[in-house]
């Protein structure tokens, strides 16, 4: 077996540790404050990547009405 592979091999045993650790380090009342606002930044990167390519497709259009 590859050594770099071995990282990427996540069973539940290694999951629930990682749940246990988060909890001791934030505690059960800062998790959902944090969850709010990992949401609230995709759901702005969402919208920011929606309208980019808005923008994109306004440009190429301008550039076909050029040519």
């Amino acid at each position: 077996m590859n050594l770099a592979m071995i990282p990427l091999m996540i069973g539940w045993p290694q999951i629930v540790l990682i749940v246990v650790v988060v909890l001791l380090l934030f505690g059960g009342r800062k998790i959902p404050e944090l969850m709010r606002g990992l949401g609230s930044g995709l759901k702005e990167f969402k919208e920011a990547s929606k309208d980019e390519s808005k923008d994109e497709s306004k440009d190429d259009n301008k550039i076909d009405e050029i040519k």
